[in-house]
């Protein structure tokens, strides 16, 4: 099952052949510029599927052109639009989804951690903070901890490592 997130907004036009400059929204922004087909409109509902052409420019003055988009005014029409990917479940951008605030933590074992009450975005990875009711967690998400997530029951898998959960 996929599903789709917002990864960046378009914020304005940059010269006169219809390329334009983005503000992620998303930690795995560079990652998916460049491997996923791309959604852009105001919604997921309305978005049309677009290529990136090319991408002009390093660090914060990067500038990109899509296909079909050859004018300023073509590009001014794509101001204030989102652009979505479609993420398959096993993603790592499904593990950061404001969606899962709340969800319950399980362990392999079935033992419960508690519930995801904020995600906390560091350079490496992602840590989740879990509360049990008394105790705060930090739990890593990392391939070798975080096995998978259900969205429909709202549940995290984990498999701790040793010392985690003390």
């Amino acid at each position: 099952m996929s599903r789709i997130h917002p990864i960046a907004k378009i914020t304005t036009t940059s010269g006169l052949k219809g390329e334009v400059r983005l503000r992620p929204l998303s930690r795995y922004f560079d990652e998916y510029m460049n491997d996923k087909s791309l959604m852009i409109g105001f919604s997921p509902d309305t978005s049309t599927d677009m290529n990136i052409e090319k991408t002009i420019g390093i660090g914060k003055k990067v500038r990109f052109k899509f296909e079909g988009v050859n004018s300023i005014d073509d590009a001014e029409r794509l101001i204030g639009q989102t652009i979505f990917i479609e993420a398959s479940e096993f993603d790592a951008i499904n593990y950061i989804s404001s969606e899962l605030i709340g969800s319950f933590v399980v362990t392999d074992d079935g033992e419960m951690v508690g519930a995801l009450q904020d995600v906390i975005w560091l350079p490496n990875n992602d840590v989740y903070v879990i509360h049990d009711g008394e105790k705060e967690r930090l739990i890593p998400v990392i391939p070798e901890v975080v096995k998978g997530v259900d969205f429909e029951e709202k549940m995290i898998l984990i498999t701790p490592m040793d010392g985690l959960l003390d």
